[in-house]
């Protein structure tokens, strides 16, 4: 018999495209028009895959010359009221038949042993789900301790099973999607279910986070195109981790680390950091921004960024840099009311509040009295001083009103100070940067609380929030 032998390259090359082929053909009877939808979870979102056409027998296939990605996708029926989820991972030619009176019980899909898994887990969650959320909205009904108890003990029983099942898919199938995607759900369990001592509330938290990440890997992108990944990560930084800026570079730059052999867990994670901290909700944490950029923005470590997104993260790093929480304040080498010049460090006092603000902006007449109402009242007494920058695009040209203000009002007590057209154009001239690149003065009024070094304590406050600052500053210096 005589051999045909094909040469290597080619042999490869055939073998390599039929493994980047996908195919998902959808069969929908009832349905003999409209479009479908192949999708695909990303953090909380759907993302469009791929569209297709439903023929007059119910038929729609979605196929390209690619191998797509392994995570939970979804087929959206015509009208989009509909989805039916599956897992795509290794096995790429896959068939979904639904029965649109009952998609989870009625649906078969073959051509994959991933959904196998997947649609007996959806079964027994539905069936155990529906008489654990029984059980339980009886127990909150219960008129007797009797009653109570039997239903609470139900109730554990089911939870057990629940969990009992869900551990025995991660033990016998630890490389497939449905184990991954357990995971990605899976709570650490706690030391003590009733701590009755403080120190049993550390022993939990310590442990929760310890294990938070157990079963989870930075390096299997599966996890971040599913609807669990994301809630995941979120509350870790947002709820688990200790608020402070130290901490979270330190987790962020491991889990980074982690993920850069996956690149696009790596991209996800890196993307939501950076959203998250370019705007962050607690003071300080906007440390966390600056040093993402510094550490793999600015390195060019974003290469998926367009051109204007990264001109974005860029200018408000450089806002930032010089206003971060603990940092020595720029010094404001401006002019006062009588054109004699009044710097920020010739101020000496034990706090100082800088405010910048505008006689024409409308929030700056309320709270600019406000402040010097409390100012007399109590910070004073304290060894504070006020300093007003004007702050505007045609200062002096405010000078006018600004000073008119000042004497309305009487906030003679202050130290008023404004940049003159020609200060500004030397500035400029010398390429230094101008105050509001130095303090991030995006709006007005803005508020910044110094010690007597001149170093931030604090930014962007409303006035009630410096006196509470300032209240606990007071009572630990006794």
């Amino acid at each position: 018999m005589k051999r045909l032998y094909l040469p290597l390259l080619l042999i490869v090359t055939v073998l390599f495209a039929h493994a980047q082929n996908f195919k998902v053909t959808l069969q929908a009877p009832g349905f003999t028009n409209g479009i479908a939808y192949l999708t695909y979870h990303y953090g909380k979102n759907f993302n469009v895959e791929d569209s297709a056409t439903v023929s007059n027998k119910g038929i729609a296939i979605f196929e390209g010359k690619r191998k797509l990605p392994g995570g939970i996708y979804s087929v959206f029926l015509p009208g989009k009221a509909k989805y039916v989820d599956f897992f795509i991972d290794k096995e790429q030619v896959i068939n979904i038949k639904i029965d649109s009176t009952d998609l989870l019980n009625k649906t078969v899909i073959t051509g994959s042993k991933e959904n196998i898994l997947f649609q007996d887990y959806q079964k027994f969650m539905a069936e155990r789900g529906k008489a654990w959320e029984q059980e339980r909205a009886a127990y909150t009904q219960s008129r007797t301790k009797e009653d109570s108890a039997l239903h609470e003990a139900n109730y554990i029983k089911l939870n057990k099973e629940l969990n009992d099942y869900r551990e025995n898919i991660i033990r016998n199938q630890p490389q497939s999607m449905m184990a991954a995607t357990l995971n990605a759900m899976k709570e650490p369990p706690l030391l003590h279910a009733a701590p009755k001592t403080h120190s049993d509330s550390l022993e939990n938290y310590y442990h929760y986070k310890k294990h938070y990440w157990d079963g989870v890997t930075f390096m299997d992108e599966r996890i971040i195109r599913s609807p669990f990944f994301l809630p995941k990560y979120e509350k870790y930084y947002r709820e688990i981790i200790v608020q402070q800026s130290d901490s979270i570079i330190r987790d962020a730059d491991y889990q980074l680390l982690l993920a850069r052999s996956c690149p696009e867990i790596y991209k996800f994670m890196l993307n939501w950091l950076t959203d998250e901290y370019i705007n962050p909700k607690y003071m300080g944490q906007d440390a966390v921004f600056v040093h993402l950029f510094n550490k793999y923005h600015s390195k060019g470590l974003t290469s998926w960024l367009n051109e204007k997104q990264q001109e974005t993260i860029s200018r408000r790093a450089y806002m930032l840099m010089a206003n971060l929480i603990g940092a020595k304040a720029a010094d404001l080498e401006m002019i006062d009311t009588s054109n004699k010049a009044a710097s920020l460090y010739n101020l000496k006092a034990d706090y100082t509040i800088v405010c910048f603000w505008d006689p024409h902006c409308g929030h700056c007449k309320e709270e600019v009295p406000r402040l010097d109402s409390i100012y007399k009242a109590s910070w004073k007494a304290h060894g504070v001083k006020m300093y007003g920058v004007l702050s505007g695009d045609t200062k002096e040209n405010l000078k006018p009103d600004w000073t008119k203000f000042i004497e309305e009002h009487h906030l003679g007590e202050w130290t008023h100070v404004y940049q003159t057209k020609e200060m500004e154009a030397a500035d400029n001239a010398a390429q230094k940067a101008s105050y509001r690149q130095l303090y991030d003065v995006t709006m007005t009024p803005t508020l910044f609380l110094l010690d007597k070094d001149k170093n931030i304590i604090g930014k962007k406050l409303t006035w009630q929030q410096l006196d509470e600052l300032l209240q606990v500053k007071w009572k630990s210096s006794k």
